[in-house]
């Protein structure tokens, strides 16, 4: 949306890049206080209302070092903490490469904002006392990975491979069964918890695509494609080879970084590595 567009230029310059980074750092913190004092966290660091309400406010912050994949404390989950560690890491890099390191802030920062929220509510609103962990926040952002990019596979139990758009309707699945069977205060947790994920798709959302203009000239390419030679293609992703006949609703754009008039498909235009030498442009015509 243009609204975004305009803060992004004016507030993009304060953004913190390798945001992620900072974050599972964190959460190896997490890990480490579990290691010593598993109560700890409980007791003086995570998101307790009723603490903040008589001034431990440091709580607001606190509460995000509690590490994903964490449960009873036991080895596997030293093991299965570690790998989310990573896989996190892994997840926010990509998603602040795709959208640029302003983007990945306020998504990250509205989904912090929605866990407070959520506990807030339930306390006033409910007068329940919600412990809300990282979980919700965590799963923002698998599932904003997932919209990117479907069709990353994934190892289930390090073992089963499975698209990431599977395993995103899987969860989505158990939240939303959470979220009709359950009390009015579990659905608000949940609805406040994911509401970064439905605002910032809606903030970022490309609207352009479904002006007039936009279906002419897609409709127009359609015709133009129905005439041309049979085997010879306009678009060639230099990545991954794709082009518009393996999918038309494929988007292709030209690095202005890269020398030689390379084109990349929209997987590959914010990933790619920068061409600085000349080369031939690889297309079929």
């Amino acid at each position: 949306m243009r609204f975004f567009r305009k803060l992004e230029q004016k507030y993009g310059k304060y953004a913190v890049s390798n945001l992620m980074y900072y974050i599972v750092i964190l959460y190896g913190m997490g890990l480490v206080l579990y290691l010593f004092n598993p109560m700890a966290y409980w007791a003086y660091l995570s998101l307790d209302m009723e603490a903040i309400f008589h001034g431990q406010v440091w709580r607001l912050v606190t509460f995000l070092i509690y590490p994903p994949a964490l449960g009873n404390w036991v080895l596997s989950d030293i093991f299965f903490g570690v790998i989310a560690l990573f896989m996190y890491h892994s997840l926010g890099l990509t998603l602040e490469r795709v959208w640029g390191a302003f983007r990945f802030n306020v998504f990250f920062l509205m989904g912090v904002m929605g866990q407070i929220l959520a506990a807030l509510v339930g306390y006033v609103v409910f007068h329940q006392n919600y412990y809300i962990t990282t979980g919700f926040l965590n799963f923002s952002i698998f599932l904003a990975f997932a919209i990117c990019f479907p069709d990353v596979q994934f190892l289930l139990f390090m073992v089963i491979p499975i698209k990431a758009k599977w395993l995103a309707i899987a969860e989505t699945a158990v939240y939303a069964y959470s979220f009709f069977r359950g009390s009015a205060s579990t659905r608000c947790e949940i609805a406040l918890s994911l509401l970064n994920v439905i605002l910032f798709v809606a903030m970022t959302r490309d609207y352009q695509r479904y002006s007039p203009k936009e279906i002419k000239r897609k409709r127009d390419f359609k015709a133009k494609m129905k005439v041309m030679p049979k085997g010879r293609t306009i678009h060639k992703c230099a990545v991954c080879g794709r082009t518009e006949t393996d999918d038309p609703n494929l988007d292709f754009r030209y690095c202005s970084k890269c020398v030689g008039g390379l084109e990349y498909c929209q997987d590959h235009l914010y990933t790619h590595q920068h061409v600085t030498e000349d080369i031939t442009p690889l297309h079929d015509n």
